[in-house]
């Protein structure tokens, strides 16, 4: 654990209110989950409930619980995919459950989450909630907690004004913000001769190579411009935005986390609550409005202790914004633009995944001996409720495919193909 997570631990054996401040990618969800492990039993019924603003959030939170192997239930729920997979879940009452207020507060209203017994709440990027209207999905959901006895509450923001219906009383803080940008992350700039900065962007990933890249832009509309300018220039590339089917988003991530894309091209919607690795560089295709924004754009890069570099784009009528105090190095491109290698890895689709009983074992095992692939050749495996993704080596992948043909997994014929 680091300091942080030492110190969270600590304070919430004692205290009943806590607030936890820290920058974004130090480690608060185990900073949080480690205490709510500590406070579960084996009583069948729900005993802790933890709120967040993004589904990525909440799955991204269930899958760090699951990993903490404590043997009690987690069950998450959110909007853009069945509710009733969830309802099912929710019928043997688990000891946690995770999700967006909207769903939360639906199934509270439908009977299907059993409040009674929920005695600890968490609150995660509670000013993120806020700033997504939440409030009264959330002042609806903790006023039908009866027994709570703890609350939790984490924000990477330092001027917070908490409100009267979280019933935060005499909170003790646990202030780990640095109010600075790490010190592994560097901060430079290029000039655009062009309004529409696109050639500036296509020459920066260019010089940049095939490193993990986010590209950020204000607006949907810009995310899927950026992306298709981008895919005729030859670069590979996937975007996500909050308008995308749940499935779209999770393929989409899925292959910026695998290797599959190199680049995402995103709105602020992945500034937060996304667990992405390795991520080399941001760049500020179009500007952030807020000091805020723009730190949580940062904050997916130089995580922990990685190094990293965000970059802002400046067109010939704009400027380094006011928040920035120290003025960007400066980045020169070179005239020519040479086109970085293409991806060595694809991504499978495969219509099976945890309710149909497959798992990562399976799916390796199935691809080694019905797909003739060797353990090298098999990528990051990523198994979802109702289908899974795997990154198979690009030039392995159209052999396997014909290999498998008719082949079984778990004695059910299932779809497999190159995921869209």
């Amino acid at each position: 654990m680091n300091e942080m997570q030492q110190a969270s631990l600590e304070t919430n054996s004692t205290a009943n209110a806590v607030v936890l401040l820290a920058d974004t990618g130090s480690g608060k969800t185990l900073a949080f989950l480690l205490p709510v492990a500590q406070l579960l039993n084996r009583k069948h019924v729900s005993q802790a409930m933890i709120i967040v603003p993004s589904r990525e959030l909440a799955l991204q939170i269930e899958d760090v619980f699951k990993k903490m192997k404590t043997g009690f239930k987690i069950t998450c729920c959110y909007g853009g995919h069945l509710r009733e997979t969830e309802e099912n879940n929710l019928k043997q009452a688990p000891a946690l459950i995770v999700g967006t207020p909207g769903r939360l507060a639906d199934h509270i209203r439908r009977g299907n989450i059993v409040t009674t017994h929920i005695e600890t709440l968490v609150l995660d990027e509670f000013d993120k909630s806020l700033e997504e209207g939440f409030e009264e999905e959330m002042a609806f959901i903790i006023g039908s907690l009866p027994a709570l006895k703890k609350r939790i509450l984490t924000s990477a923001t330092e001027a917070l004004e908490i409100p009267p219906f979280v019933g935060m009383e005499n909170p003790v803080e646990i202030n780990f913000l640095k109010g600075e940008k790490p010190p592994a992350l560097a901060v430079q700039m290029v000039l655009s001769d062009d309004e529409n900065k696109s050639e500036t962007l296509f020459r920066l990933i260019c010089a940049l190579g095939n490193r993990s890249t986010i590209i950020f832009c204000n607006q949907r509309e810009f995310v899927e411009e950026v992306s298709a300018y981008l895919k005729s220039q030859s670069i590979p590339n996937v975007y996500y935005h909050g308008a995308l089917e749940q499935q779209e988003r999770d393929v989409a991530l899925c292959k910026f986390r695998n290797g599959t894309s190199n680049i995402l091209v995103t709105t602020d919607l992945a500034a937060r609550g996304l667990d992405i690795p390795n991520i080399r560089y941001v760049i500020h295709y179009q500007l952030p409005h807020t000091v805020e924004a723009f730190t949580h754009r940062n904050g997916r890069t130089a995580r922990m202790d990685a190094s990293g570099t965000a970059i802002l784009i400046l067109a010939p009528h704009e400027r380094v914004p006011s928040f920035i105090e120290q003025e960007p190095e400066v980045i020169n491109l070179p005239e020519t633009a040479v086109l970085p290698a293409k991806p060595d890895w694809t991504t499978l689709f495969i219509a099976a995944g945890k309710k149909d009983k497959v798992n990562k074992v399976d799916i390796v095992g199935f691809l080694s001996h019905q797909g003739k692939l060797k353990k090298e050749d098999i990528g990051i495996i990523e198994v979802k409720d109702f289908f899974s993704f795997v990154a198979v080596r690009k030039s392995k992948a159209g052999p396997a495919l014909q290999q498998i043909g008719s082949e079984r997994i778990k004695n059910k014929k299932v779809k497999i193909s190159i995921a869209k």
